[in-house]
Formats: C-alpha cells, sequence, structure tokens
C-alpha cells in the first residue's frame, strides 16, 4: 500500500530544502532571478514545445547542481568546520558542477534565443 502521507512529507521536505537554498546562497538567487528572466523570454518569443524541453531541462540542471552544491557545502562545514585542502578541494569541485551546469545551459539558451531574437528582429524591421 502507497503511503500518501509520508509521500506528502517528503515533497514538503523537499521545498524546505529549495527554500533554503534560495534564502541562504546568493548564486541560487541570481539563479532565480535567471530563471524569471529566461521564462520570460520564453514566453514573448513564443517558443514551440521541443525548446521549452531545452530551456527547462537546463534550468533544472543548473538548480539540481546548485542543490547538491549547497549540500556538500553543507556536510564539509559539519564535517570539518577548520579550513582543511580536502575540504577546500570538495567545496571547489562543487562549485565547478554549478559552474559546468550554467555554462551548459548558457550554451542552450544561445542555441535556442539567438536565432529567435535574430528572426524577432528582423520581422520587427520589416
Amino acid at each position: 500500500m502507497i503511503n500518501f502521507r509520508s509521500i506528502y512529507k517528503s515533497i514538503g521536505y523537499a521545498f524546505a530544502g529549495l527554500a533554503y537554498v534560495i534564502r541562504t546562497q546568493n548564486n541560487a538567487k541570481f539563479h532565480l532571478l535567471a530563471t524569471g528572466i529566461v521564462i520570460g523570454f520564453g514566453i514573448w518569443l513564443q517558443l514551440n514545445l521541443i525548446e521549452w524541453c531545452l530551456i527547462i531541462t537546463a534550468i533544472g540542471i543548473v538548480w539540481i547542481a546548485e542543490c547538491f552544491n549547497t549540500s556538500l557545502e553543507e556536510l564539509f562545514d559539519l564535517v570539518n568546520p577548520d579550513p582543511h585542502p580536502l575540504v577546500k578541494n570538495g567545496k571547489d569541485s562543487g562549485a565547478a558542477a554549478v559552474l559546468i551546469a550554467a555554462f551548459l545551459s548558457i550554451a542552450i539558451g544561445l542555441l535556442v534565443f539567438v536565432p529567435l531574437l535574430i528572426q524577432k528582429f528582423q520581422t520587427l524591421l520589416e
């Protein structure tokens, strides 16, 4: 039997975790702003289904990386709050994952948005 109460609680914990990431991580606040801008551009440019899938996937990958990075940082701070080269390496590696995800999302965004923006401006100039 499926325990829906347990599932409901798990979803609540997940939203609490996301709220924690946004509340405590400066980069997550930037990601939230960027997410809003990108969605706004997508609506304005009337993305098709495939384009939305690409953009939403890119956004999701960045958020997943940011959440995992925050988890790693919290764990490192708990295990060893004092500066240590291995802790630094671990935190830097987590940050690198976010950076790679951000670059990936920028590349996807450029591939999706630039042709549509060119088309939009050409239409406006005609």
